[in-house]
C-alpha cells in the first residue's frame, strides 16, 4: 500500500460508512415490500395524486427560487469582481459567515420576521401602512429558500468570473464591442460553468427541503420533501419513503450530469 492510498483510507472509510451503506439501505427498502419481497410499487407511489402534486409544487418553487437567486447573484458577483480585492478568500468568508449559523435558526428568524404579528408587520403598523400576510404561503417558502441558498449561487459564479482575464474583455472592447455585446459574447459564455454549478447547487436542495416548508409554510404546504419525511417519521413506512427518495435521486443524477458536462474543470464547484 503506497502513501497516497494509506492517506486516503480514512476518507474511503467515511465514504463507505456515510454514503455507500445509507444509499444501499435506501435502494433496498425502495425496491422491497414490508414482507421483504421485490416490488416497484414504492417507486410507483410517486404517481399518487397527493405525491404527484407535492412533486410538481416542489419543482415549481425550486425553479422560482433558483431563478430569483440567479437574478440576484449574477449582478452581485459582477460587482464583487469589479472591486478587485486582493484577498479573494475574504469575499468567500463574507458569504460563508452567515452559513455558520444553524440552518434552523436562520429559518426561524424569517418566521419571526414574516409572522402576522412579527417585526415587519409591527413596523408597517407603526408607519400606518398595510400589513402583509405572507407567512404560511408558498411566497414565504420561496423567501426562505432564496435567503438560505443564495450563497450557493453567488460563490460559483464569482469564482468563475474572477478567473476571466481582463485582457480578454479589453480586447473585445478594443474591437468595437459595447458593454452588452461584451457580456453576451465574452463574459457570460466564459462564466457559464459557474452558472450551471450555481443552478444545480440551489435547485437540488430547494427541491428536496422540508424544514423551510415546515416552518414558513406552517405544515400546510406539502412539498415532496415533507411527504418523504412523514413517511419515515410519522407513517414509519421506510419502503415508500425510500421509493420516493429514489425518484428524487433522478434529479440529483441529472444535476451531476449537467455539472460534469459544462463544468469539466470544476471551475464553479472549486470555491477556494
Amino acid at each position: 500500500m503506497n502513501k497516497k492510498t494509506f492517506l486516503s483510507f480514512p476518507y474511503l472509510l467515511w465514504m463507505v460508512a456515510f454514503i455507500v451503506i445509507p444509499l444501499f439501505v435506501i435502494v433496498y427498502y425502495g425496491f422491497t415490500a414490508m414482507d421483504g419481497n421485490f416490488t416497484i410499487d414504492n417507486v410507483k407511489s410517486i404517481l399518487d395524486p397527493i405525491n404527484l402534486k407535492s412533486l410538481w409544487l416542489s419543482l415549481e418553487l425550486a425553479f422560482i427560487s433558483t431563478l430569483i437567486c440567479l437574478i440576484l447573484a449574477y449582478p452581485l458577483a459582477m460587482i464583487l469582481k469589479g472591486m478587485n480585492m486582493n484577498n479573494n478568500s475574504f469575499i468567500v468568508l463574507i458569504f460563508i459567515l452567515p452559513m455558520w449559523m444553524n440552518f434552523l435558526l436562520r429559518t426561524l428568524a424569517w418566521q419571526t420576521l414574516l409572522d402576522r404579528s412579527g417585526i415587519i408587520n409591527t413596523a408597517l403598523t407603526a408607519l400606518h401602512l398595510p400589513t402583509i400576510d405572507v407567512i404560511n404561503t408558498p411566497a414565504a417558502i420561496v423567501i426562505g429558500m432564496v435567503y438560505n441558498f443564495l450563497p450557493f449561487m453567488v460563490l460559483p459564479i464569482y469564482n468563475v468570473l474572477i478567473k476571466i482575464d481582463n485582457n480578454t474583455i479589453n480586447a473585445a472592447r478594443d474591437l468595437g464591442a459595447n458593454n452588452i455585446q461584451t457580456f453576451i459574447k465574452i463574459i457570460f459564455p466564459l462564466s457559464f460553468p459557474g452558472v450551471v454549478s450555481g443552478i444545480t447547487m440551489v435547485f437540488v436542495p430547494a427541491m428536496t427541503t422540508f424544514v423551510i416548508s415546515d416552518l414558513l409554510g406552517g405544515s400546510k404546504i406539502l412539498l415532496i420533501g415533507n411527504v418523504i419525511e412523514q413517511e419515515f417519521t410519522v407513517s414509519n413506512n421506510w419502503n415508500v419513503g425510500s421509493g420516493l427518495s429514489l425518484v428524487l435521486m433522478i434529479f440529483i443524477l441529472f444535476s451531476m450530469a449537467l455539472i460534469a458536462k459544462y463544468d469539466k474543470a470544476s471551475e464553479g464547484t472549486n470555491l477556494w
